[in-house]
């Protein structure tokens, strides 16, 4: 068995909804982004739906298949929340279930507004109100879910990154531990990508009433404000999410995007 790590949110249900019956070998366990990144490093898992800076952090990691979690303009699931206006943002407050969109917010307010604020964690299961901060990030599910408070700005962190940029930013890929025999793996995980594309209203209808959401807002979200290929320009925006994580001390120097057999660009 091949053991895979795939992410909790409604966002990557896509790249999950048929996957156990495409790849029947693989052992499939469900968790919040960053736990998988820690399961990866640690070898809990052979592959996992890891946040795209962690693959920067960990020289050797492998890209594994063209199926990845995107946005090129608003996301809706990524919000920074502002409780003062964005140049006196000195406290920020990332939700713990993110790194990619975390380390994306912070080269943001560094390149854009030349700030380093000092960084809280805002536990799974906490609300913005729970942790005193001038800004709040919030993502995934809880990401969609608008806060009673009253802010002084309210970013969608994808669509600020795609104007700021003109790229695409990626969330998430499907990372391999190096030296592993993945057979035809790389194939079937663009093959339930695929067929979830196909089937992303009944992802919606089954999908809503546990986040909460109505199944229209659900069904635009994963057809209008995601993509799931890791395409040419979702590519040249990882070049550049790296070089900027890298400057701002994000991420190490040196690193290269390799991908496994036949998603080499």
């Amino acid at each position: 068995m091949i053991r895979v790590g795939a992410v909790t949110y409604l966002n990557a249900q896509p790249l999950t909804f048929c996957l156990e019956r495409l790849a029947p070998d693989v052992e499939l366990t469900i968790d919040l982004p960053s736990r998988l990144a820690d399961g990866l490093a640690t070898g809990r898992f052979d592959v996992a739906m890891i946040p795209s800076i962690e693959y920067f952090r960990n020289p050797g990691y492998i890209i594994v298949s063209d199926a990845c979690i995107s946005c090129d303009g608003p996301v809706k699931s990524v919000k920074l929340y502002g409780r003062v206006p964005i140049e006196q943002v000195h406290t920020l407050a990332l939700d713990e279930g993110s790194r990619s969109s975390a380390a994306a917010t912070r080269s943001m307010l560094k390149e854009r507004f030349a700030l380093e604020p000092e960084v809280k964690i805002l536990p799974i299961g906490s609300s913005p109100g729970d942790l005193h901060a001038d800004a709040t990030m919030l993502v995934g599910d809880r990401g969609m879910l608008t806060p009673d408070e009253k802010y002084e700005f309210v970013w969608d962190v994808g669509e600020e990154w795609s104007r700021w940029t003109g790229l695409p930013l990626v969330f998430a890929m499907w990372i391999a531990r190096p030296g592993l025999d993945l057979g035809d793996l790389d194939e079937r995980l663009s093959a339930a990508r695929d067929e979830g594309l196909k089937r992303l209203a009944e992802i919606a209808r089954l999908e809503s009433p546990k986040l909460g959401i109505p199944e229209s807002e659900s069904l635009a979200y994963l057809r209008d404000n995601l993509t799931f290929r890791l395409g040419r320009r979702q590519r040249e925006g990882l070049r550049l999410f790296y070089r900027l994580a890298a400057r701002h001390r994000l991420v190490p120097t040196g690193g290269e995007l390799v991908f496994h057999d036949c998603s080499t660009p």
